[in-house]
């Protein structure tokens, strides 16, 4: 009987170190490391050039849509081609254009509160903004993202054209923000203004001036 209550408490024993091993393990960060192929494509400024055509092409592929829209009257006066773009994309017959309901409510939403009149200011410039980025490469993480959710809204309204193509570019170039624009103005600015989780030696020297005042 002792020695098997002995036994019985040396698994109970073990039993907890287990339990409690394993609530350690599951507490510890985990880092996966990318591998090198993706280091050096999305991140060595050495790789800079890869991207460069692609960055260009779509950049011009962007001011040619919004200058398209700025020197149009129905888009830049009063919004026009905006609203009728959105009531095509509402028709219900012989299918819908529009797949998801949600996304059909919003357009609606903007057709009622008669928003075209705004809105297509907000794309022809937001357009316009991305091209400029792009070309120039300065922040192209960000205007390729922001392109990228442009591209995604005019496909699920309906809009295929060349929008897939363009978007899936645009992903590239968001996972290659670090190095997308090295040819192009991110080789200053990146280091002048940094990240937000990481900033930049105009915000460092600042922080040391305060500091020494």
């Amino acid at each position: 009987m002792f020695i098997t209550g002995m036994c019985f408490a040396q698994s109970q024993i073990d039993s907890k170190i287990q339990k409690k091993g394993e609530r350690v393990m599951s507490m510890e960060r985990v880092m996966i490391e990318e591998p090198r192929l993706a280091r050096l494509l999305f991140s060595d400024t050495r790789f800079a050039w890869l991207w460069l055509p692609l960055r260009l092409y779509l950049g011009y592929m962007w001011f040619e849509a919004g200058w398209h829209k700025f020197v149009d009257p129905k888009w830049m006066g009063s919004g026009e081609a905006l609203l009728n773009y959105w009531e095509r994309g509402l028709k219900m017959t012989p299918k819908p254009t529009i797949s998801y309901d949600w996304y059909r409510g919003f357009i609606e939403y903007l057709v009622n509160a008669e928003a075209h009149t705004w809105f297509s200011k907000i794309i022809i410039f937001g357009e316009l903004a991305i091209a400029a980025a792009l070309v120039l490469g300065a922040f192209v993480g960000v205007a390729a993202f922001f392109g990228g959710l442009m591209n995604w809204s005019f496909i699920m309204a309906g809009s295929a054209s060349t929008n897939g193509m363009l978007f899936a570019i645009a992903t590239w170039l968001v996972l290659a923000w670090r190095n997308a624009g090295w040819i192009g103005l991110d080789r200053w600015l990146l280091p002048a203004l940094g990240t937000p989780w990481k900033p930049g030696q105009v915000f460092t020297v600042t922080k040391h001036s305060i500091s020494a005042v």
